[in-house]
């Protein structure tokens, strides 16, 4: 039920630029980006493909903000492992890779998969 809105990261970024780290000559570092969907363990394999679009997305906005001029040296996706959440304990999962909290058998999800594309590319996947 959250928005997703990419391009209000890059709207974020470049005013923190604008108002802080320019001036202070700093670069800036995105620690922690990421949403939390409704995964589901299907014959071994999560297809989420809500939290790939918001990864995807949100890269882009960051490589559009780079292209703006904005110093931003890195950005960490959060969460890689399903965790506990103070807000919302074990209800809502935002890792890239799956938890089963039982076995606590680890299940990379497809939005780690193509995390993993994109870091071994440096690129983006073309869109349609």
């Amino acid at each position: 039920g959250w928005e997703v809105e990419p391009w209000l990261l890059r709207d974020l970024l470049v005013h923190v630029d604008e108002e802080y780290t320019g001036p202070a000559g700093t670069a800036i570092w995105v620690t922690e980006n990421g949403a939390a969907f409704d995964d589901q363990l299907v014959d071994g394999a999560v297809h989420d493909e809500d939290r790939t679009r918001f990864l995807t997305g949100h890269l882009g906005a960051i490589l559009d903000t780079i292209d703006d001029g904005v110093d931003v040296r890195g950005y960490f996706y959060w969460s890689l492992l399903d965790n506990y959440e103070w807000a919302w304990g074990y209800h809502k999962r935002f890792g890239i890779v799956r938890v089963d909290y039982d076995t606590q058998e680890r299940t990379v999800k497809d939005s780690g998969l193509a995390y993993r594309d994109i870091i071994a590319a440096r690129a983006l996947p073309a869109q349609p």
